[in-house]
């Protein structure tokens, strides 16, 4: 898979079928519109490719309605190399890409990238204001020479899978439903940190995590996770809050790994959040706490990973 960051400066010497969208979370819908990309290239012997961008638009239109992101780029670069894609562009939005009219947008893609089919969701809006609609691309497909794919909503239980739809979800806490949306658990990478060890006193260490206020948490509380270090797995506990109990005050993401004793301040876990257990609670004494713990990570023994 090749993976460029280009702004319209790049022509490619092959042709194309692009999918076009945001694609933050990768979730059932976008997977839907990424495989119908690949067979469509694959039918008419052209590279597959994607055109995203590394941020969203509104950090840069209107910074104080900017949603909290699901996934980072990372994991979504990962993710999209097991599709089977054949190129990534991962535009940078800034002011000059959002002044872009929709007319230059669509001319752009045939121009610079040999755009002969572009694969859409059915909400899809682009160009200066989002002025450009399914509608303007059909419009231009005959002008240009390039085939339109508007991919219908995947619905679940008569809800359209959306990004904002998971974000509020796992907001809620309700991470089951936000994992259905997803087609996989909802995780959050991140560097471990030293914490104040308490965790370790009581038989309990925990591993803190590092986490980047741009993406978005689970709502606060205890849940089953599953932690991925150095390749390999492992069932967990992981608590979201404020450490009521030992006056935390600080926001924090603190994981207890089964089965584990290694230090590994420094280096980077990712946390896939499985299912809530219950909310976060401020026990009388430590040894209340110590009990609860106890029936948490009884919890974590009886699932699978």
């Amino acid at each position: 898979m090749l993976i460029i960051k280009d702004n319209f400066k790049t022509k490619l010497e092959y042709s194309t079928y692009i999918a076009l969208g945001s694609f933050d979370g990768l979730h059932l819908g976008h997977m839907h519109l990424i495989d119908k990309t690949i067979k469509l290239s694959k039918q008419n012997n052209v590279k597959s490719m994607i055109c995203t961008f590394e941020n969203h638009p509104l950090s840069v239109i209107n910074k104080e309605i900017c949603p909290k992101l699901i996934m980072n780029n990372d994991t979504k670069i990962s993710l999209l190399e097991d599709t089977g894609i054949d190129v990534v562009n991962i535009a940078k939005f800034d002011e000059e890409f959002m002044k872009i009219t929709p007319e230059d947008f669509i001319k752009n893609m045939v121009e610079c990238y040999n755009a002969k089919g572009i694969v859409i969701g059915f909400n899809y809006r682009f160009g200066y204001k989002n002025l450009g609609d399914v509608e303007m691309l059909q419009k231009y497909s005959t002008k240009l020479g390039y085939k339109l794919y508007v991919c219908e909503a995947i619905n679940i239980d008569n809800e359209v899978v959306s990004s904002s739809k998971i974000r509020h979800l796992i907001a809620e806490g309700n991470i089951i439903k936000a994992n259905e949306l997803l087609g996989r658990p909802h995780s959050i990478t991140g560097n471990v940190i030293k914490g104040k060890q308490i965790g370790r006193t009581i038989g309990f260490p925990t591993v803190n995590l590092n986490y980047n206020k741009e993406y978005i948490l689970p709502k606060g509380g205890v849940y089953y996770t599953v932690v991925e270090y150095n390749s390999y797995l492992y069932k967990a506990i992981t608590n979201i809050g404020y450490n009521p109990t030992v006056e935390g005050g600080k926001l924090s993401v603190e994981t207890h790994i089964l089965n584990f004793d290694k230090q590994i301040y420094g280096e980077t876990v990712k946390i896939n959040f499985i299912n809530r257990i219950r909310d976060e609670v401020k026990f009388n004494t430590i040894g209340e706490l110590k009990q609860q713990l106890v029936k948490d990570n009884n919890y974590a023994y009886t699932h699978e990973l």
